[in-house]
């Protein structure tokens, strides 16, 4: 009869042999250089409002606001996916990876209805990065009160 211990080493062996390798430089370089590109696309946005005579603060919302809509649109047409596929980290850049987190579900429920489908299930992975981030944001601000800020 097998110990524990040499099951496991078993097992280990297993999961070794059916596993392929990660190409871990492959991997990190494809995350810089799309991470990078969906700044450059954000910067150039901000560069475009700006040029449209846009106050700074002005447009920076709008690069916000357009980078969530594309990110959005692409999800819904399942490009952004295969993107996150293929660039890997890259593309959580963090306000399309929030506007993705926020689709992909709203998407993949919508068969079970607009209300416990698409509402409910629309904030199962970006829930908590709001409640977090909202409490974060109060405690901070309760700091700065306090400090005399």
């Amino acid at each position: 009869m097998k110990t524990d211990q040499q099951a496991q080493s078993q097992y280990a062996q297993m999961v070794n042999q059916a596993s392929p390798g990660s190409p871990m430089w492959k991997n990190c370089l494809l995350a810089f250089l799309s991470g990078g590109v969906i700044c450059i696309i954000g910067e150039g946005l901000s560069q475009f409002y700006l040029g449209r005579g846009f106050s700074k603060e002005e447009a920076a919302l709008l690069v916000s606001v357009t980078l969530i809509f594309l990110s959005a649109v692409l999800t819904a047409l399942g490009l952004y996916g295969k993107l996150g596929k293929y660039c890997g980290a890259g593309t959580e850049v963090p306000i399309t990876g929030f506007a993705n987190s926020v689709v992909s579900p709203a998407i993949e429920y919508k068969s079970s209805g607009l209300v416990l489908g698409m509402a409910a299930k629309m904030f199962v992975i970006a829930g908590p990065v709001i409640v977090y981030g909202t409490l974060t944001s109060m405690a901070v601000g309760i700091v700065y009160v306090f400090m005399g800020r």
